[in-house]
């Protein structure tokens, strides 16, 4: 009995001697603002590139939202209006609802009286303006999607040369953090460029089926107009 108390005791004393022995591995965490700081300088312009991002997507999302929105029975007022001969209230109820395709009927009301191919004309010349005026910026949109991850890129190199600089300058004494430290460094910067890319390529696709459909509908009601203005004074 004595014999096994002081087994056990033995034993459970190697236990926890083995427990000091080992040492515990240190938990290593970081923070998103930490990895950006160990990115360099690089990281300025794409913190800078995001924010223009972000504020671009806003402000054409909320224009061609906000062009997008007309009232259901505007073309059906026109086609009354015009068959009434009330001219001057047709282009006052187009000035009042301000949008592009408002904008391009009210275009076509005030060159009626000139044959039809001139109206169709002016229609389309008033069309391809608002067309640019809605695209104005996308462009940019498409070349921060490629550039970004570019800069990221170049960032991620400028830390691998760094890197291997340094492992030259050590010499024979060539410590393994050398290299993984610069590494991780360089990495940041394409981690951040990928992200600011990934946000402006799919920013831009969306602006521009956006923009698609607004286009769709400004030719619709284009065909729409034009089709009133065949049609016999009752």
């Amino acid at each position: 009995m004595l014999l096994n108390i002081l087994l056990q005791s033995d034993a459970a004393g190697t236990v926890a001697n083995l427990a000091e022995a080992v040492p515990v591995k240190e938990e290593l965490s970081f923070s998103l603002i930490d990895m950006a700081f160990k990115g360099g300088w690089l990281m300025i312009p794409l913190f800078l590139l995001s924010i223009f991002t972000i504020y671009l997507f806003g402000q054409k999302w909320w224009t061609i939202r906000k062009a997008s929105q007309i009232d259901e029975n505007f073309m059906k007022d026109i086609h009354d209006y015009i068959h009434e001969g009330k001219i001057k209230a047709a282009v006052a109820l187009c000035q009042d609802t301000d949008s592009p395709i408002s904008r391009l009927i009210e275009k076509g009301i005030e060159r009626i009286g000139r044959p039809l191919p001139d109206i169709q004309a002016a229609v389309e010349n008033m069309g391809n303006v608002e067309v640019a005026r809605l695209e104005k910026g996308l462009p940019m949109l498409a070349t921060i999607a490629g550039g970004a991850p570019m800069i990221g890129f170049l960032g991620t190199v400028m830390g691998m040369v760094q890197a291997f600089y340094n492992m030259a300058q050590a010499g024979s004494n060539i410590d393994i953090t050398l290299l993984s430290g610069g590494i991780y460094t360089a990495m940041v910067t394409t981690v951040a460029g990928l992200i600011v890319g990934i946000m402006a390529y799919f920013g831009y696709n969306y602006l521009t089926a956006r923009v698609s459909d607004l286009v769709f509908k400004m030719q619709n009601n284009t065909i729409e107009f034009m089709d009133l203005l065949h049609e016999p004074v009752k």
